[in-house]
């Protein structure tokens, strides 16, 4: 077994990663080491060295490659170096000292609560399996904040409508518990009063399906929010990320806690979190204006 097979197996049943994670690590490795045959005539890259790297870099600058796709392919070869030391391939990362490249901050701008609302109460959405299952994606990523992987993987044993609570399977496998409301219950009971009436379900523990009764996909969530999410904003990028982004703004507004929108997300850190803060301090300004006694005139 190569070391790249070896990594791409212990980022999948040790490190439970998803497919789409060990398909994007093992693509940035396998780029570096079909760079490495090219340019070094070098075989493996087991023992490569960070001049090799470095060269590897400044050849993807030079394609123009962006900086945040750079700094994420070297992430995944210095996770790499980081697995062969753990087995003892190597004795250093040659990545241990480099660091990253500059990039420009990402600023996400979410959905209004205007723009939410009338995506969600006056468009007309079709009275049939598709539009019912097109409102409750929309509705359950903006009241959960569940990232779309999450969703699409989503199971009717993971919904327990006497409890008002949703499981979700996040990262890494992990856990966690979200409430449910009123609303989107009542969305969820009429979306499956409609999968009731499919003439084949292939995937009979999903939640979300094609009208086939295939297993819903990634694509097709981020064309439902696309399309619905066009008729009321005229944001530049409208993605299910967005709706989740939407979700911890909305609450940070309304003055919710950041430990709680932190588990609510199922982010690992605080760290994690706290990018959304920074779309709140429109509400802190309102909030400083109308309580700070140097306002009153």
């Amino acid at each position: 077994m190569s070391s790249i097979t070896a990594f791409v197996t212990y980022l999948s049943l040790e490190k439970n990663y998803s497919e789409h994670t060990v398909n994007a690590y093992k693509r940035d490795v396998e780029s570096f080491a079909e760079y490495c045959k090219s340019q070094f005539d070098v075989s493996s890259i087991d023992q490569a060295v960070y001049a090799q790297i470095r060269s590897w870099i400044v050849s993807m600058v030079d394609l123009e490659i962006s900086n945040r796709s750079i700094n994420r392919k070297v992430a995944s070869l210095k996770s790499y170096y980081r697995f062969l030391q753990q087995i003892g391939v190597v004795d250093s990362n040659p990545l241990s000292k480099h660091k990253a490249l500059k990039t420009p901050k990402k600023v996400e701008v979410p959905f209004s609560e205007t723009e939410m609302e009338t995506v969600l109460r006056q468009i007309q959405f079709s009275d049939d399996f598709e539009g019912c299952r097109d409102q409750l994606i929309i509705e359950l990523l903006y009241t959960t904040g569940m990232r779309r992987a999450e969703m699409v993987n989503l199971k009717l044993a993971d919904v327990d409508l006497n409890r008002n609570t949703i499981k979700v399977l996040g990262k890494r496998s992990k856990e966690r518990i979200l409430p449910l409301l009123q609303t989107t219950k009542l969305l969820y009971v009429a979306y499956l009063n409609k999968r009731k009436e499919l003439e084949r379900v292939v995937e009979v523990s999903n939640v979300f399906l094609v009208k086939s009764g295939a297993k819903i996909y990634e694509t097709l969530v981020y064309r439902v929010i696309n399309r619905y999410l066009s008729q009321v904003s005229s944001k530049v990028k409208k993605s299910p990320h967005i709706l989740r982004h939407t979700f911890a703004t909305h609450l940070l507004n309304k003055g919710a806690d950041l430990n709680s929108v932190k588990e609510l997300l199922g982010h690992s850190s605080l760290a994690s979190t706290q990018v959304y803060t920074h779309n709140s301090i429109a509400e802190l300004k309102k909030v400083h204006l109308t309580a700070h006694p140097r306002n009153k005139n």
